[in-house]
């Protein structure tokens, strides 16, 4: 078994499809039960979730176990927390709100050693090598590393193609939500004007030979982003699949219940 290499990578590469599930419990757990539902990958949030580097190499360690591809968000593209990601054996990160070329290239040196980039050399303490245990694990981990862009602004938008030919950036994710309320549709990231730019967006980045991906619970978006050149699609998340089933199991045995959000839980 080769523990250095990246599957979702590859399948970025063979232009497969994957189709993916939001982690935002926080919990090894919960996690497993995801990792052994089929999914082809599923995505920590480090962002909106109540996840550290603790709990994130918690769920790295049990998703392991399973043929899922696991993929990292960090709450921003900092440096140093990129380095500690990398280091617990996140392979594929996803950074939220990257706007420039200036800033993916930046992203790009932070996941690359010297002589192509900034990271920090400490495979001898890193779970990512385990331990200097992986042979040339140093020329090989540049290679495996899977750098994803997430457009989720106007301003984005508006350098997409900057963004997605910088060499390095491995594909494109948008964001609907943020790209709502920048496009000024707050809480509305279905709306007909948000679908339609984001569609737009992916044949863009798909136009110049990049893959392109998205996060949306509505079936019928999810299903036009990969009809419209989407390769790897999240369509849904651990947290909204809880929520939405036990609101829905308590309403069967309790109409009604006063003060419930009656809500699509869409994203």
């Amino acid at each position: 078994m080769d523990l250095l290499r990246n599957g979702f990578k590859a399948a970025l590469h063979q232009n497969e499809t994957q189709i993916g599930l939001w982690l935002a419990l926080a919990s090894p757990y919960s996690a497993e039960i995801c990792a052994g539902a089929g999914f082809d990958w599923l995505l920590v949030d480090g962002e909106h979730a109540p996840n550290d580097i603790r709990s994130i190499l918690q769920q790295l360690q049990t998703l392991a176990a399973y043929p899922v591809r696991p993929v990292v968000r960090p709450p921003v593209g900092d440096v140093h927390l990129l380095k500690q990601l990398l280091d617990i054996g996140a392979n594929t990160l996803l950074i939220p709100m990257v706007e420039s070329a200036e800033q993916a290239r930046e992203l790009v040196s932070a996941v690359r050693y010297p002589p192509h980039g900034i990271r920090g050399v400490g495979s001898a303490l890193a779970r990512a090598s385990r331990w200097n245990g992986i042979e040339g694990y140093l020329p090989r981990a540049d290679r495996e590393v899977c750098l994803i862009a997430q457009v989720e602004s106007a301003v984005g938008l508006k350098n997409l193609e900057e963004i997605a030919a910088v060499d390095g950036v491995d594909g494109i994710f948008f964001g609907p939500a943020d790209l709502a309320a920048s496009l000024g549709y707050l809480g509305d990231p279905t709306h007909a004007e948000v679908q339609r730019v984001i569609v737009d967006a992916i044949q863009r980045v798909h136009s110049i030979g990049k893959p392109s991906g998205v996060l949306s619970s509505d079936e019928q978006f999810a299903r036009l982003c990969l009809s419209s050149g989407c390769s790897f699609v999240a369509v849904g998340a651990d947290t909204t699949l809880l929520s939405r089933h036990c609101r829905e199991l308590a309403r069967q045995f309790k109409q009604p219940i006063h003060g419930t959000p009656q809500s699509k839980d869409v994203y």
